[in-house]
């Protein structure tokens, strides 16, 4: 199209020429040299591509400081990343403190150039920085630009101006043995300064660590639908629990009365797979349905490894080992702690807790279990006949009188040990006897530990196994996502002793998704006798109860889902494959936004209907095992996932890690022992 005289004025101010008074004034007031501000970043494989991640801004400045103190020469260490890495300042290396990771390339970065594949700026070498920085310096300060750089790796970089820098790859020419580096290729942007490049900074942690919380995986190395380690699934843990306590426990925080709750993870995977259970699995695996079966490999055969007598004392060891040198790192870099420990477990993981605190033996100065202990311990003329009912069914009458001699009951029969017996003076075979009968009976009694008629403090567990101590009581067990029901079920457990806690650890919540297809509820078992809902987790935003609401809200919208029943099924696809962002960003799909919103218009313009009486239950007693609070807690679902139960099962058992709803509930039980609360009480909850 032919444009007018006076479109072509019109559009004259736009060109460059006319611009040229306000760069003049920028181009003056660059004129000032001014150094830049160096940031620390550093290097990180991720889907074997490097990334380059800056550290937050406190951690950035005392790399600084330690940089510009001069001391890097020596090997200095400086803790980051609230103290789960070092950086060795002189190596320009991060090693992570409390698990194994790769080690990673450490910088400080003052210059970047745009990178090929994904847009992400790479800072340059030190020193070719270095060189860089020095030649704007001169270019500003004699306001001669133009001026063109070759990096160690050949290319061209140019400086225009202030404003626009390039940086070109080189482009081999036919002779590719004499080939010198020319300005073609696509132009690369070149910035200098972190500032310019739109990193996202993170904002740091508090320095004071209020708590401390142990996390067990469940078996298998992936730990969640994007199959990321314990590691990475702790990170987001932590990351939700820091975004939490800013939107929930702000006063606190402006009182200076918390910090923070420190998550570390426990991984007891390599030790168990270093037997090569893996490959062997792997072996006999069908190629068909791949990824469910892999999931089935990592999840419901955790029944099977955990049942086998080879695997079980390996993970019991592994898992309190670990446990206890954690703890002890954790002190010796965290000397002023004064916090308590608490416990959480997903999956399997969460069995492997449950039994070690089963087993756990209470200090003689915790008085509630001394006492009872007492009482179940004092010899009784019962406890002594009982002994020599024993004793005539093995043949073995002729050794009453030393047992009755000893004070020998039944309950201290079933506590000796083959050196116990043989400093009694009993001979080698019926040693055998009474040892075989002891370990005969420890078994057949296994599906009445935890019941009603017997003693409320023997513990219910593998029975094969040598359960090793923990160096600190636990405060709370947080369970996520937890068979432990099933599995006591299957032990042959009918029902817990009301009156049972764990002898260690006075706090047990049992948290699950609706969905989620290896998750078991514990109260049922305690409380046979009554049909009661668990307890509702609050949404994280203070929203009202949803399962009722979702119920009709998804009522009206399945009309619209069946008059385009493709495109729905396409969403709640896409929402099942699509790999989810962390909870930090809070973004969900559009549609499960907009079903989100349109549920909680329902909720707000529609009086809540009057709730049945059985799923109201906060108040019926379930017994000790949280010290007389409820114990199953169960998350809500989401619209989406109400669509397709089965589509999100998957989803369902790992979900866990990127749930504010669980992190929330977790850092207020925490906090309650300290006598700290949310800023403002959600519905629903205790």
């Amino acid at each position: 199209s032919i444009m007018s005289a006076q479109e072509r004025q019109q559009a004259q101010p736009s060109l460059p020429t006319s611009t040229t008074s306000s760069e003049a004034s920028e181009l003056d007031a660059a004129n000032k040299y001014e150094t830049v501000v160096p940031h620390w970043f550093y290097c990180k494989v991720m889907d074997s591509r490097e990334r380059w991640i800056p550290f937050s801004t406190q951690d950035s400045e005392r790399l600084e400081e330690a940089h510009s103190s001069g001391r890097d020469k020596e090997d200095l260490i400086v803790p980051t990343s609230g103290g789960r890495y070092d950086v060795h300042l002189k190596k320009r290396q991060r090693v992570a403190v409390y698990w194994e990771e790769e080690v990673s390339e450490v910088r400080r970065c003052t210059w970047f150039y745009k990178g090929d594949k994904d847009n992400k700026y790479v800072p340059y070498l030190e020193t070719f920085s270095e060189e860089l920085e020095e030649a704007y310096m001169i270019a500003v300060t004699l306001d001669e630009w133009k001026k063109k750089l070759e990096s160690p790796s050949r290319e061209i970089i140019i400086l225009h101006n202030p404003k626009l820098m390039v940086h070109y790859h080189p482009v081999a020419t036919s002779d590719d043995w004499g080939s010198t580096p020319m300005e073609q290729g696509r132009p690369r942007t070149v910035k200098r300064g972190v500032e310019n490049i739109a990193a996202e900074i993170p904002n740091g942690e508090p320095l004071q660590i209020d708590h401390l919380v142990f996390v067990v995986h469940g078996i298998g190395p992936a730990c969640d639908i994007r199959f990321r380690s314990i590691v990475q699934c702790v990170n987001d843990f932590r990351n939700v629990s820091l975004n939490m306590l800013q939107a929930h426990f702000k006063k606190a925080q402006e009182q200076q009365q918390i910090g923070r709750v420190e998550f570390l993870p426990v991984n007891w995977h390599s030790s168990l797979h270093s037997t090569g259970v893996d490959v062997d699995l792997e072996r006999i695996t069908l190629p068909s349905i791949n990824r469910l079966r892999h999931f089935i490999n990592d999840t419901i055969l955790d029944v099977f490894f955990y049942n086998s007598s080879t695997y079980c004392q390996t993970i019991v060891d592994t898992v309190a080992s670990e446990m206890n040198r954690l703890y002890q790192l954790f002190l010796q870099r965290n000397p002023d702690f004064k916090g308590g420990v608490s416990i959480a477990g997903h999956s399997l993981g969460s069995l492997i807790l449950f039994d070690l605190l089963t087993n756990q033996k209470a200090a003689p100065e915790d008085e509630e279990h001394s006492k009872e202990v007492h009482s179940l311990t004092t010899s009784s003329n019962g406890g002594v006949e009982q002994v020599k009912e024993i004793l005539k069914t093995l043949e073995l009458s002729e050794y009453c009188d030393v047992f009755e001699k000893e004070k020998m009951d039944k309950q201290a029969l079933f506590l000796c040990t083959e050196k116990d017996l043989k400093e009694m003076g009993i001979p080698l075979g019926p040693r055998m006897k009474i040892l075989h009968y002891i370990s005969s009976k420890r078994e057949m009694q296994v599906s009445q530990r935890l019941s009603h008629e017997t003693n409320p403090n023997l513990p219910l567990s593998q029975v094969s196994a040598n359960y090793p101590q923990l160096i600190y009581k636990p405060t709370i067990f947080f369970a996520f996502g937890s068979p432990i029901g099933m599995f006591l079920t299957v032990r042959g457990v009918k029902r817990i002793n009301p009156n049972y806690s764990l002898p260690t650890c006075k706090g047990f919540f049992n948290i699950f998704h609706p969905f989620d297809p290896v998750a078991y509820r514990i109260e049922p078992m305690i409380v046979p006798d009554v049909e009661f809902e668990p307890m509702l987790l609050p949404h994280h935003k203070g929203r009202k109860r949803m399962h009722l609401e979702l119920k009709e809200g998804l009522t009206r919208m399945s009309v619209d889902l069946k008059n385009n029943l493709l495109g729905s099924l396409r969403v709640a696809w896409q929402s099942f494959t699509r790999a989810p962002l962390p909870a930090v960003e809070a973004a969900a799909t559009d549609t499960e936004a907009e079903a989100e919103t349109s549920v909680e218009k329902q909720a707000e313009t529609k009086p809540e209907t009057p709730e049945p009486v059985k799923e109201e239950a906060s108040h019926i007693n379930v017994g000790m095992l949280n010290g007389g609070h409820r114990i199953d807690y169960v998350l809500q679902e989401k619209p989406i996932e109400s669509f397709n139960e089965y589509l999100f099962a998957l989803q369902g058992h790992l979900c866990y890690w990127e749930s504010e709803d669980t992190v929330l509930l977790v850092l207020k039980e925490i906090y309650q022992t300290q006598g700290i609360t949310l800023d403002q009480p959600l519905p629903g909850s205790q």
